[in-house]
C-alpha cells in the first residue's frame, strides 16, 4: 500500500499517513487525537472535472458514519454533477448572499423609505405595520411577490386583527413599492391587490345619563392629566394625537384659539377655544413646554391604561373608546342640536373632507324635522281653535 506522509502545522507538529483505499480516488488518513473508539479515519476524495482537480474532505468514519463505499459513491456523483462539493457549496451560498444584498426587497425599501423619512409621525406605527409584512413578504421583490402571497397574508392577519389593521398593513406595502418604483429601485407588481373594504363609520355616542356619569367619574377622578384630557375632548373635539402634541405656545388665552401641530390633515390649523376648554387649560398645571405630560415630564405616547379606570367608573360599553368617543361624542351634540350646518361641524372637526362629517348629518335631519314638527303641532293647535297664531287683532 502506498504510504504518503505529511505534518501538522501548529502547536501538535505530529507526522500522519494518507492511505489509498480499494476505491481509486478515495483515501483516508488516521487521526492523531483520540475519539472515543479509539483512532478514527478521516475520508477525502481526489477527482478531475473540467480539467481542473478537485480534493475535498467527505467525512469522518465515527462522527459522519463514512465508510470507503460511501465515500466512492460521494466522488461518482461529484464528477456526474449530481451532487456539489462543499466548495462549489460554499461559492453557491455566496453568491445567493451576494445576489440577496443587490435585491431590493420589501425589507430593503422600508429601511431605504424609513431613513428617507426620518422623524416623521407615523413612523412607529409604520414599523409595527411593517413587522406583519417581514415575515411573509420581507426577503421577496415587488415583481417577485403574486396574489396567492397577499390572500395568505390577508387570511392569516384577518384570524387577529381587525380590518382598520390589515388596511393599514397593505397600505404601507403600497407606499413602499410606490416609493421603490419612484427612486427606480424596483419594479411595480405585476398586479392590483384587492382593496380591503373597512366599514369605518362607526359613530360613537353617549345618552345624557351616560354623559352624566362619566362627568361625575372625570371629577372625581385623582389623576388630572387623564381627566382633563378627557374633558378637552369633550368640549373641542381634539384627537388624541393633538392632545398628545399640545405645548403650551399653541394655547392663545388671548384671541381665543388652539393652535394644531401638524393634525391629521397634514396641514396646521387653529380650532377656537371656548370657556369650558378654557377653563380646563387656565386651571391645569404647567409643568413641562407640552400640555399634558407624564410624572417626568415628557409627552404622551399612549395614555389608555389612565383613562381606562375612569371609563370603568362611568360604567361606560367596554368597546367605547375615551378619547376618540368622547371627539364623536362632541360632534354628535353639536349636528344633533339643529344650530350647526354640516360645513362649520367640518371645520370645527378639522375634517379634511366633508365626507367624514356626513356621518353626522342625520343627526342635524332629526334637527330639523323637530323643528318642522313644532311649526306642524302650531298650526294643529290654530286649527282646532280657530284662531290663527300671531294674527293681529283687527281694530275695532
Amino acid at each position: 500500500m502506498e504510504v504518503e506522509t505529511f505534518s501538522l502545522k501548529g502547536n501538535a507538529m505530529k507526522e500522519y499517513s494518507r492511505q489509498k483505499t480499494d476505491y481509486p480516488g478515495v483515501y483516508y488518513r488516521v487521526a492523531k487525537r483520540q475519539s472515543k473508539q479509539g483512532e478514527e479515519k478521516i475520508f477525502y476524495v481526489v477527482f478531475k472535472k473540467d480539467g481542473v482537480v478537485h480534493e475535498e474532505k467527505v467525512g469522518r468514519q465515527y462522527a459522519d458514519d463514512m465508510t470507503p463505499a460511501k465515500a466512492n459513491r460521494i466522488r461518482s456523483a461529484r464528477i456526474d454533477g449530481k451532487q456539489k462539493s462543499r466548495k462549489e457549496l460554499r461559492e453557491d451560498a455566496k453568491g445567493a448572499a451576494q445576489a440577496k444584498a443587490s435585491k431590493n426587497t420589501i425589507e430593503r425599501l422600508w429601511d431605504a423609505y424609513k431613513e428617507k423619512k426620518a422623524g416623521y409621525k407615523s413612523r412607529y406605527t409604520d414599523q409595527a405595520n411593517f413587522e406583519h409584512l417581514k415575515p411573509a413578504l420581507g426577503d421577496k421583490e415587488p415583481h417577485e411577490i403574486i396574489p396567492l402571497d397577499i390572500d395568505r397574508l390577508r387570511i392569516k392577519l384577518e384570524k387577529t386583527y381587525k380590518p382598520q389593521t390589515i388596511k393599514h398593513v397593505f397600505g404601507l406595502l403600497k407606499r413602499l413599492i410606490r416609493y421603490g418604483v419612484s427612486k427606480q429601485l424596483c419594479k411595480p407588481l405585476n398586479f392590483t391587490p384587492e382593496t380591503v373594504k373597512v366599514d369605518n363609520q362607526r359613530t360613537e355616542d353617549l345618552n345624557p345619563k351616560q354623559l352624566k356619569k362619566l362627568l361625575e367619574a372625570i371629577e372625581a377622578s385623582k389623576d388630572i392629566q387623564a381627566a382633563d384630557m378627557m374633558r378637552l375632548a369633550l368640549f373641542t373635539g381634539m384627537r388624541r394625537g393633538e392632545m398628545f402634541k399640545l405645548k403650551w405656545d399653541d394655547v392663545d388665552f388671548h384671541r381665543g384659539f388652539i393652535h394644531l401641530r401638524n393634525p391629521k390633515g397634514g396641514v396646521s390649523q387653529k380650532i377656537p377655544l371656548n370657556e369650558q376648554a378654557r377653563q380646563v387649560l387656565e386651571n391645569h398645571p404647567m409643568t413641562a413646554d407640552n400640555v399634558f405630560v407624564t410624572e417626568k415630564g415628557n409627552p404622551f405616547v399612549d395614555i389608555g391604561r389612565r383613562l381606562n379606570p375612569i371609563k370603568k367608573v362611568a360604567g361606560l360599553p367596554a368597546d367605547f373608546r375615551p378619547l376618540h368617543g368622547l371627539r364623536h361624542t362632541y360632534a354628535s351634540m353639536l349636528a344633533s342640536s339643529g344650530k350647526v350646518d354640516i360645513y362649520t361641524l367640518q371645520k370645527l372637526l378639522t375634517h379634511k373632507s366633508p365626507v367624514m362629517t356626513q356621518r353626522y348629518a342625520h343627526l342635524r335631519d332629526e334637527a330639523l324635522r323637530g323643528a318642522s314638527d313644532i311649526a306642524g303641532q302650531i298650526i294643529d293647535a290654530a286649527t282646532k281653535s280657530n284662531v290663527i297664531p300671531f294674527q293681529k287683532e283687527e281694530q275695532a
